[in-house]
């Protein structure tokens, strides 16, 4: 699925309406099935970002098509069908603690079911192989039957991912997929996901808090700041000098892909142990 996104204005989505805006008119335009990763410092709009892309929040200002799409003026069914076709992994997954591991998964093909299948599918998985075949990619498979809240929080990450393996969106949107996850399920985690995109021919938009993973995994790169686009570029072009002015006054924020990266007197900021 393309993406077009033409002076974007918005509110981070847990804002008040007297908050300032997150996202200030940004232009972005995606082909379909194009990979695209999202830095930028805290505050910079990425979160606000995903959720416009995900006709989860309305626009304040500007246009946003999918598809060719504007999914703000067509009719409800049409928005509906929309929907269907995106996945958004937020950085906390919505997992019910007492949730079966293999019923969390299918939860992503909720969108494509009616309404009387997708009751049944919580408590009569109707497709355990395909849930526990997705799992299996981010080494999790005997994780099947087990309840949400005896995983540990990056499992659970994972498990939030693999959701996306089974949705068969045309649109993947995953916030901060590895902030639970240590660097080798971190590249394990990268691996699937862009792999995954590929082969389906999905387009794949991620916002992450490593820099050098989205260097490493990403054709393209968008650096996001006080909710403008600084830059747009191709990951080979993202130069030291091009990240510290992108992370400025943040660049404690700055992770990878060398610690010659960050100011000298700058302290590493800690790994929040929190997914989605």
């Amino acid at each position: 699925m393309n993406v077009v996104m033409q002076h974007c204005a918005g509110r981070h989505p847990a804002a008040s309406d007297q908050s300032p805006l997150a996202l200030q008119g940004v232009s972005l335009a995606i082909e379909a099935g194009e990979q695209v990763a999202v830095i930028g410092p805290s505050g910079a709009g990425k979160t606000t970002l995903l959720h416009v892309l995900a006709c989860a929040l309305k626009p304040q200002a500007g246009t946003v098509q999918l598809g060719g799409q504007n999914p703000w003026q067509v009719p409800k069914a049409q928005l509906k069908r929309l929907r269907q076709s995106l996945f958004l992994a937020p950085q906390v997954p919505p997992l019910p603690p007492r949730q079966r591991v293999v019923t969390a998964v299918l939860a992503g093909r909720v969108p494509q079911m009616g309404l009387w299948q997708s009751l049944r599918s919580l408590f009569y998985p109707s497709d355990a192989a395909l849930a526990q075949q997705a799992l299996s990619e981010f080494d999790l498979a005997e994780k099947l039957f087990d309840r949400v809240d005896r995983l540990s929080g990056g499992e659970r990450q994972r498990v939030g991912l693999a959701r996306g393996l089974v949705s068969g969106a045309s649109l993947l949107l995953v916030d901060e997929p590895l902030s639970a996850l240590d660097p080798v399920r971190a590249e394990q985690a990268m691996q699937t996901l862009t792999g995954f995109a590929q082969q389906s021919q999905a387009t794949l938009v991620c916002t992450l808090h490593q820099v050098d993973m989205a260097l490493k995994h990403f054709p393209r790169v968008v650096g996001l700041r006080d909710g403008r686009l600084v830059f747009d570029l191709p990951a080979a072009a993202v130069t030291p000098g091009v990240l510290t002015d992108l992370y400025a006054q943040h660049l404690d924020e700055l992770t990878g892909p060398a610690p010659e990266f960050v100011a000298p007197d700058a302290k590493p900021a800690p790994v929040p142990m929190h997914c989605r």
